[in-house]
């Protein structure tokens, strides 16, 4: 593995951060800090756990998918920034 003032730095490059000394010096010592805590977890038996996203059950909320009202096509078209032909003129994104 390389030093971690190597990944703070070139993390910092990457996400074009201009940092000081000083920062980067803190955030090698808590990149260790970090690292050191990730070689302890790989210590722990693990193998009769079941693997989770979250600690807690989790469940989505969501209302029913009901059609609703729609609004009239004159008051979608108002709304965009261009329209032609009852169509929203869009800007092309793909190159052919």
């Amino acid at each position: 593995m390389s030093s971690p003032d190597l990944n703070v730095r070139n993390v910092a490059r990457l996400a074009r951060l201009a940092l000081s000394e000083e920062e980067i010096t803190t955030f090698q010592s808590q990149l260790g800090r970090v690292l050191e805590h990730i070689e302890h977890l790989k210590k722990l038996d693990v193998s009769g756990v079941e693997p989770t996203a979250h600690t807690y059950p989790v469940f989505n909320v969501t209302r029913e998918d009901t059609p609703g009202a729609s609004l009239p096509r004159e008051a979608v078209l108002a709304n965009a920034p261009r329209a032609a032909n009852n169509l929203i003129i869009v800007p092309k994104v793909v190159e052919s």
